[in-house]
């Protein structure tokens, strides 16, 4: 209802037949060639307001707002400028019918007026166009977005000054609108770079409950997201909240820095209340709508609140326009206060001095201007305006001012007025400014966008209230240096810290809650912020160890040669055939075999040197230890064996049983070797948990593989058969050689492999290939150089006569 009495103030008036010829002078109405529409709210509708009945709003009994004033005076300033130039549109006049748009919702006298047509209100596009060309304002977005359908409608442009909020950047709800103020994304922009250059992380966000202030917590949560900011309190209100209780949680918080984002009449109820309630020590952060505040800065108890920092439009000097406000005044003290208006056309504000007007908070000055004049522009371009006269018998419709208007490129008191694909202004910057000691808005820096953003401030003109240093807002303190963070709680910027064990670092930078893993190749200390490459370490060919090693092996070969050939001068000897004839050689042919290995061990790891560390060695290993099971079976056979089992023997010889052994073992270790090899391959590998700092080359064996279940059974059955020899005759007890042999075989690895459960080191390598030639040795040293020296030095021992001596006396002490 309460709309439609508005509307009807509106119809009455038409019928009373307000033209130009009946209307004396008045600030709210120019007659013009072009007419433009200017939305301002000169005054304010209290949230408060309650009406028992329903009745049109007379804006000119609510709060009244100073600095939008001053923003109407601007836009009747530019027109008159306008019209007074000879290069921008010459011989056309602009004309302006302006409305005191004092409530959000219920200010729509003025809009109809605006729209309509000889006194109609067209409810669909139509060819019959009212003589508004363009419409400057509403300032405020939840004004803009309740004004901009009306006008979208028909294209007709909207070049706001002050709609900032981030939604009218969508060209698909809002084609026609343009403004001259920057976008909300731009202010929570240079907040948040304000935050992060003074490490501000714990910090409260209070936020005006409209579309302005909404949009700006939606950008701010968005835009800290993926920083080290945290919301740590986050209201909206209006001007009439009861605010106590946000302080009592701010306070709870232990927060001490406060961003307001709301218009002038929110944030001053915000900044009131603070100072009843006595909240010290805080950093306030303010936004455009009310960092120039011309009031708080100058009440007394500000100070005590702490310090207050701000975005602000830039300040920029209008030329001619205090001249302007001084010779209006005058005109206007001798006008007739009794005029006869709209509703929303009547300002009661003709107590105000030029000097009021002009020392009003300055913001929004420009992006008033500049909107003027960029519409004039569009209309010089379509009107193709140039030798001082424009083209009369071009019909202007609003579109075609619309299309010009997002062509603009003009420059305007040094500023190059240029709008993006959105509609948003490609110029200008927001000022950083500080609220000094003298109860002024002191400019310490900036923060511009085009081509590319950019920050400045200056520390030292700002006076922090905590003596000098800046204050800290963190809801944890900073880790030391090699620790990392344990987030306690919801907020990221609440944590505990942990130092970073060895073999990870910290790094903030990278990942501030994570003990990032250092590679394989690098190595740390707890507490380390970075990780030191590993010494790679391998027991290369020119080691002393490798070297003494391999000459060793190179012994043994030759030693292996020498015995071949002193055992193939004295094959027939009794010595020689109970060493086992023709298989001596095979032993001694294997062990040469597998000293081929020890060379492998040395020098970087490869695939094919990990292969031939082991398979040399356990295939012509397994050969020699069958070969010695074979020699202790037949030496037991012949002596104890044979006399209870005489088949068995029969067998043994007719079959030659001990090759049909030896080749069977050959043939079983042969396929189990490459079934495993070929499954599970020895291969190079790093061993990196044994020394911190240090990567030893290794080769990688499955110790679990099938391959090695050959080797202890055939010592095991070696040990028993050659165990059960041990008392027979002196010269063919090879049981006894064989048994010492095992025994110093299996001690050498039982040394080892203990040595290789408590040391990993690279030397490791070396003492394994002395294993391996230390097994080779026992058999050569234990088994064969006993007969050799039997050969050389004794060789009255090596006949048939003294064998079967040996034998009888052997007989003849069983038979007793």
């Amino acid at each position: 209802m309460t709309h439609f009495l508005a509307v009807v103030c509106v119809v009455g008036l038409f019928l009373h037949g307000i033209t130009k010829s009946t209307q004396r002078p008045s600030e709210f109405h120019l007659e013009g060639d072009y007419l433009l529409g200017g939305l301002f709210d000169i005054h304010s509708v209290s949230s408060t307001l309650d009406r028992n009945r329903p009745e049109a709003i007379d804006c000119s009994r609510e709060i009244f707002l100073l600095p939008n004033y001053r923003r109407f005076q601007l836009m009747r300033f530019a027109v008159e400028e306008i019209n007074n130039s000879t290069t921008l549109l010459p011989n056309v006049t602009l004309g302006y019918e302006m409305f005191d748009h004092c409530s959000d919702t219920l200010s729509f006298p003025g809009i109809l007026k605006l729209r309509s047509v000889n006194g109609f209100v067209q409810s669909q596009p139509s060819n019959i166009r009212s003589k508004v060309i363009a419409l400057v304002g509403p300032f405020t977005s939840t004004q803009g977005r309740t004004v901009a359908p009306f006008f979208m409608i028909d294209l007709i442009p909207m070049v706001s000054y002050g709609s900032s909020a981030s939604v009218f950047s969508e060209k698909y709800k809002y084609p026609s609108f343009l403004r001259t103020v920057h976008s909300n994304t731009h202010t929570v922009d240079a907040i948040v770079t304000i935050l992060q250059h003074f490490n501000w992380r714990w910090v409260a966000f209070l936020n005006s409950d409209d579309d302005f202030g909404i949009d700006g917590l939606e950008l701010f949560i968005k835009r800290i997201k993926t920083i080290n900011i945290c919301l740590a309190y986050t209201k909206a209100f209006s001007e009439n909240t009861d605010h106590s209780q946000i302080f009592k949680q701010i306070e709870a918080q232990k927060i001490n820095v406060i961003v307001v984002f709301a218009p002038k009449l929110y944030a001053e109820a915000v900044i009131k209340t603070a100072i009843q309630l006595n909240v010290t020590n805080k950093v306030w952060i303010a936004d455009d709508k009310w960092s120039l505040n011309k009031v708080l800065p100058k009440m007394e108890g500000i100070r005590s609140i702490g310090t207050v920092l701000g975005v602000a439009q830039p300040i920029v000097t209008i030329p001619g326009f205090d001249d302007f406000i001084y010779f209006t005044r005058g005109q206007g003290r001798k006008a007739d206060t009794d005029q006869q208006t709209l509703c929303n056309q009547v300002c009661n504000c003709r107590n105000m001095t030029a000097g009021n007007i002009i020392s009003a908070d300055p913001s929004f000055s420009f992006p008033v201007y500049s909107a003027v004049h960029a519409v004039a522009r569009a209309l010089h371009n379509i009107l193709e305006c140039e030798a001082g006269r424009c083209n009369d018998n071009i019909s202007v419709e609003p579109y075609m001012v619309l299309d010009k208007l997002r062509k603009s490129n003009f420059t305007l008191l040094n500023q190059s007025v240029q709008f993006d694909e959105n509609g948003d202004p490609k110029f200008g910057q927001l000022s950083i400014v500080f609220w000094n000691h003298s109860g002024n808005a002191q400019e310490v820096g900036f923060y511009h966008f085009n081509p590319a953003p950019g920050f400045y401030i200056n520390d030292t003109q700002v006076q922090w209230h905590t003596d000098g240093e800046v204050p800290i807002a963190l809801c944890s303190p900073e880790c030391p240096t090699g620790f990392a963070k344990k987030q306690t709680g919801i907020h990221k910027c609440c944590f505990r810290c942990e130092m970073c064990p060895q073999e990870t670092y910290a790094n903030i930078t990278e990942d501030a809650f994570q003990c990032i893993s250092c590679k394989e190749t690098e190595w740390s200390e707890a507490g380390s912020t970075s990780c030191k490459l590993r010494l790679v370490e391998y027991i290369p060919f020119t080691d002393s160890g490798a070297i003494l090693v391999m000459v060793g092996t190179l012994i043994l070969v030759g030693l292996i040669l020498a015995i071949s050939v002193l055992f193939a001068i004295n094959f027939n000897t009794p010595v020689v055939r109970s060493a086992g004839g023709p298989m001596c050689f095979l032993i001694l042919g294997c062990l040469t075999l597998c000293s081929l290995s020890v060379f492998f061990y040395f020098g970087k790891p490869t695939n094919t040197s990990c292969v031939m560390r082991y398979f040399p060695f356990i295939l012509c290993y397994t050969v020699c230890l069958a070969c010695f099971v074979v020699r202790s079976f037949q030496i037991v056979c012949i002596f104890k064996i044979a006399a209870k089992f005489p088949k068995l023997q029969t067998w043994w010889i007719k079959y030659h049983a001990q090759w049909l052994l030896i080749t069977g073992t050959f043939s079983a270790q042969a396929l189990l070797l490459v079934i495993s090899f070929s499954f599970y391959p020895p291969r190079p590998y790093n061993e990196t948990s044994w020394y911190q700092d240090q990567i030893v080359l290794s080769c990688d064996l499955n110790l679990a593989s099938c391959s090695f279940i050959l080797l202890p059974l055939l010592c095991c059955l070696s040990f028993i058969f050659s165990y059960m020899g041990k008392d027979l005759p002196k010269n063919y007890n090879e049981a006894k050689a064989i048994t010492f042999c095992l025994l110093l075989l299996i001690l050498t690895w039982i040394m080892f492999t203990t040595e290789y459960l408590l040391y990993r080191g690279k030397y490791i390598h070396t003492h394994n290939a002395l294993a391996v030639l230390l097994s080779l040795y026992s058999f050569l040293l234990w088994y064969f150089l006993p007969k050799c020296y039997i050969m050389i030095f004794q060789s009255h021992k090596n006949t048939q006569k003294y064998f079967q001596g040996l034998i009888q006396n052997y007989t003849k002490t069983i038979s007793q």
